[in-house]
């Protein structure tokens, strides 16, 4: 199926030139549209991915996937019932064994060519990544879709070294797995899941979150395009009774979750008593730690990216912001100049640096902790200067000074544009606060001294530290927390053990 047409030869018209004369003299500027600017086509209903075909769900019931920055439809997208997961579960059984038997040399071509795919599709699945969830385009195009594509490649080239991966083992796959992503990093976080399943010889079925399905629809059908043996991955949509069907079901060996704490606290209790392998990435409230010999400029940089990136829905987001008091003034003050400098507004306009927030179940939530950081007496900082738009769902980043490590913003994953910045004086109180809560994702430590990066990264309870940067990612790189943060890695060789007997 294509999913963008082709204008014909005759239709095709040259992009318009920039009058540089006009220019010189006031006129305007004038540029071709941006490839962005295309909106790929979108289905008015989907159905459910199943044994390499898309079927009705056995109800007939579908749900909207809206646009948070325009409030409208997208697309109907079928809603799963326990009966949908036991078909997929059943296709997914089916293909294992011809899967599992292929030499790794083969099942390696087959995620290259997803990988080769995708990149060729990648415009197309930025805007859909942006139209559907709401990030801004410059972030899908140069961050989650060439990230899920490495993961592909990554993966692919692991497939036939599992021997050399895993020394020591014998690494048979799993069988099933039961992979339930969020809505923040749909593509990504699918890439994350599949492709160690599909180098391991497992089959999948993995369930999108319901606000962002679109491009897991779009990869089922690159799944379709490249050949892949039906019944290898599944995938179906639905909502928490979804995910909550698929966790119950017996035919599934493993289950994969990233999401919410509260949820994966109650799928671990599920999972306690059978024999499922489990791997959960959880919540977070990391530290952002910055000494006063770091370099100031570098380090307001590395606080932008590490809170506002995505809007402030990035489970590792640098929520907590802990500066020495010998520069907290001048940090204040650099940030408060830098942020007012963000652009809130047109997702799909790639000047855009933070785009509309995911939906208004989550608006709400961010709405409530704002108000109760002022009530604890906590000091807002909205210096952002951009016009929300009137429809959809906006939130402007903002940070808080005066906060205590007892006041809720401080504590609390908030999943939002939201910073809490509070003080240290020494490096064994800086670790101390960092270390003063139930997560432990990420971290990151700024300063110039080599020796006191490490003194102060090995003491930090966290399962990545992020050293005079923030927020990189790369398929070679395990990723994962410990305490209310979850357990396992992705990524990286150590990714690929929850995906081997």
């Amino acid at each position: 199926m294509s999913i963008v047409s082709k204008p014909s030869a005759s239709k095709i018209e040259a992009p318009k030139r920039l009058d540089l004369r006009a220019a010189i003299g006031g006129g305007i500027f004038e540029y071709a549209p941006a490839p962005e600017s295309v909106r790929p086509e979108i289905a008015d209903q989907y159905g459910l991915f199943i044994g390499g075909e898309f079927i009705e769900p056995i109800s007939g019931n579908h749900f909207a996937s809206m646009n948070p920055a325009t409030e409208d439809t997208l697309a109907m997208v079928a809603d799963a019932s326990s009966a949908d997961v036991d078909r997929a579960v059943q296709a997914a059984r089916d293909a294992l064994p011809a899967w599992a038997g292929l030499s790794g040399k083969n099942r390696g071509k087959y995620m290259y060519r997803i990988a080769r795919r995708m990149q060729e599709r990648a415009r197309e699945l930025a805007v859909l990544e942006t139209l559907d969830g709401g990030k801004p385009i410059k972030e899908s195009r140069d961050v989650d879709v060439p990230l899920a594509a490495a993961h592909f490649f990554y993966h692919a080239g692991w497939a036939d070294k599992l021997k050399y991966a895993l020394p020591g083992r014998d690494p048979k796959p799993v069988g099933v797995c039961g992979q339930i992503i969020p809505w923040n990093f749909p593509l990504m976080m699918l890439s994350w899941k599949i492709a160690p399943a599909l180098a391991c010889g497992n089959t999948v079925v993995l369930k999108p979150a319901e606000t962002t399905s679109l491009t897991a629809l779009r990869f089922a059908q690159i799944c379709q395009e490249i050949g892949l043996p039906k019944g290898v991955v599944n995938i179906v949509t639905g909502a928490g009774e979804t995910g909550k069907a698929m966790v119950e079901h017996r035919g599934i060996d493993k289950i994969a979750f990233t999401g919410s704490t509260v949820v994966g606290k109650a799928i671990a209790k599920t999972v306690a008593s059978t024999k499922k392998k489990l791997t959960l990435e959880l919540g977070g409230k990391s530290a952002n730690i910055i000494f006063e010999d770091a370099s100031l400029d570098q380090a307001i940089e590395g606080i932008i990216e590490g809170i506002y990136f995505n809007q402030g829905h990035v489970c590792c987001a640098g929520s907590r912001l802990f500066v020495q008091e010998s520069i907290l003034d001048r940090v204040v003050d650099k940030l408060t100049d830098r942020m007012s400098t963000l652009r809130v507004g047109d997702p799909m306009d790639k000047n855009t640096d933070v785009g509309a927030i995911n939906s208004k179940e989550q608006l709400d939530t961010i709405e409530r902790f704002l108000a109760t950081g002022e009530n604890e007496g906590a000091t807002k900082h909205d210096v952002c200067p951009s016009t929300l738009p009137e429809k959809g769902y906006w939130c402007k980043p903002c940070f808080y000074t005066g906060v205590q490590p007892s006041h809720t913003i401080a504590r609390e994953e908030i999943f939002g544009p939201v910073l809490a910045v509070l003080s240290f004086r020494t490096p064994d109180e800086a670790i101390s606060r960092a270390n003063n809560s139930p997560y432990g994702l990420a971290a990151g430590v700024w300063t110039d001294k080599g020796s006191k990066i490490f003194d102060v990264a090995k003491k930090l309870d966290a399962g990545i530290v992020w050293l005079n940067t923030y927020n990189k990612f790369d398929p070679t790189s395990p990723f994962g927390g410990y305490k209310e943060s979850g357990f396992g890695r992705e990524g990286g060789r150590h990714g690929l053990l929850a995906y081997c007997q």
